[in-house]
């Protein structure tokens, strides 16, 4: 399996995609093909099984091939349930039960994984240190700082934006030592992305250090997030005999994109709608047929505050014909009025809490038409832990939210940080 830049420029293999992050033009890397699978064929029952099922074509003629069993349960250790809500009509895929509370966690680990894998496999022959960039709007810096802390010959660099993402969030970002540091931006969180991917060309920190990316940019990040759409709708499929339809909250288009691949791969899955917040870029899109982005604006789903979706040039390349992509997916635009009362509402009607980002995939559940509703059934994809953002959620549905264990160990650690202008010369500086 090769892969490309999405100009059809450069060409690699599956490790230099993900250890490169962005393409040396600035663009993003995209299998050559993707593979396809008959549901009847594929064996897998648990999530590891199926992962190692799905993610075989991409790793064929990578050194890294016979290590993927290896890599697949080192990232797939934590169990993603999905529970019926209205048996037959609705369930939740819940993605927030690893270390970080977070979808992002399979991800994360995954690309850490692969990327500790291969340099064991090749040495450290280059004496630049790897210097791993993420831009988070609130989840993935927490991620990726959890899955790569302690990695031997890696260090991250954590941009996010100041007063944009919760204070547990924050802690998150900001409670690790060692090869972690974090940088708070003052700026929004597309202009720390801005940041990361100007750092991809600039000659002066390319001299000094071999970069990689952790965000949905990186094909590390993507693939392993396909598994679990394809998982979900595997144990769907051989339950009813029927495909299911998804609702998946996206930000960056990363858990959307990967949603979409997973179709386009031959998974039995129907209908996909995506949820945004306020930032509505992507429903405008699909509405007007004119791509605009915009700055961001701060919401109660932060880490869904993107005005730029990196993940679009994917998407774009999967599906460059506009009226196949409008009809292929559906985009539902939720406001912080709404996602108050979808919070509020759910946990009296439906027994559950949900965080923000969670409750934008179930108003837009509610909104769809009833003959829509009753003709499918429905996953919706509960991305994080309402712990997370508890100021909202506990103030939403009147009581204290439990934290789970693992977050509340990363609760007790001590933070530290470091104050950041949105400039490249002054990331070329810390760095």
């Amino acid at each position: 399996m090769q892969y490309i830049s999405t100009n059809g420029i450069h060409q690699t293999d599956l490790v230099n995609a993900i250890n490169q992050g962005i393409a040396p033009d600035g663009r993003l890397y995209v299998p050559e093909v993707l593979p396809r699978f008959s549901p009847s064929k594929l064996q897998g029952e648990s999530l590891t099984e199926i992962a190692v099922e799905i993610l075989k074509p991409f790793f064929a003629g990578s050194f890294l091939e016979d290590s993927l069993i290896t890599l697949c349960e080192d990232a797939f250790n934590f169990s993603i349930p999905l529970e019926e809500l209205e048996r037959g009509k609705l369930s939740v895929l819940e993605l927030f039960h690893g270390p970080t509370a977070a979808f992002k966690d399979v991800g994360a680990r995954f690309l850490a994984a692969v990327m500790e894998r291969s340099f064991e496999k090749t040495g450290f022959n280059d004496k630049r240190p790897l210097t791993i960039l993420v831009a988070t709007s609130g989840d993935t810096g927490g991620a990726v700082a959890s899955a790569f802390h302690g990695r031997s010959g890696i260090r991250v660099a954590i941009l996010f934006p100041r007063g944009q993402v919760s204070p547990r969030q924050k802690h998150q970002l900001t409670c690790w030592d060692g090869n972690i540091t974090a940088y708070e931006v003052n700026g929004t969180f597309d202009q720390c992305q801005a940041l990361v991917k100007s750092a991809f060309s600039d000659e002066c920190i390319l001299k000094e250090h071999r970069l990689s990316a952790a965000n949905s940019i990186n094909l590390g990040r993507l693939l392993p997030q396909t598994v679990y759409h394809a998982a979900a709708s595997m144990w769907h499929w051989r339950k009813h005999g029927s495909p299911a339809s998804f609702i998946v909250p996206t930000g960056n288009l990363g858990n959307a994109l990967a949603c979409i691949w997973a179709r386009a791969m031959g998974l039995p899955i129907g209908e996909i709608v995506l949820s945004t917040n306020s930032n509505q870029v992507i429903p405008d899109f699909l509405s007007t047929g004119q791509w605009q982005p915009r700055h961001s604006i701060q919401t109660l789903a932060s880490a869904m505050d993107v005005g730029d979706p990196s993940n679009m040039e994917r998407l774009f390349n999967l599906i460059p014909d506009f009226s196949e992509l409008r009809g292929s997916i559906e985009a539902y635009p939720i406001d912080d009025a709404a996602i108050r009362k979808q919070i509020a509402d759910d946990f009296v009607n439906r027994g559950k809490i949900w965080c923000p980002h969670t409750a934008t995939g179930f108003r837009a559940y509610d909104q769809l038409p009833l003959k829509r509703r009753k003709a499918a059934t429905w996953i919706v994809a509960a991305t994080a832990h309402p712990a997370k953002f508890e100021n909202i959620v506990e103030n939403a549905i009147g009581e204290i939210v439990e934290i789970p264990e693992s977050l509340q160990n990363l609760l007790t650690l001590p933070t530290r940080y470091q104050q950041l202008e949105p400039k490249i010369t002054s990331l070329r500086n810390e760095l």
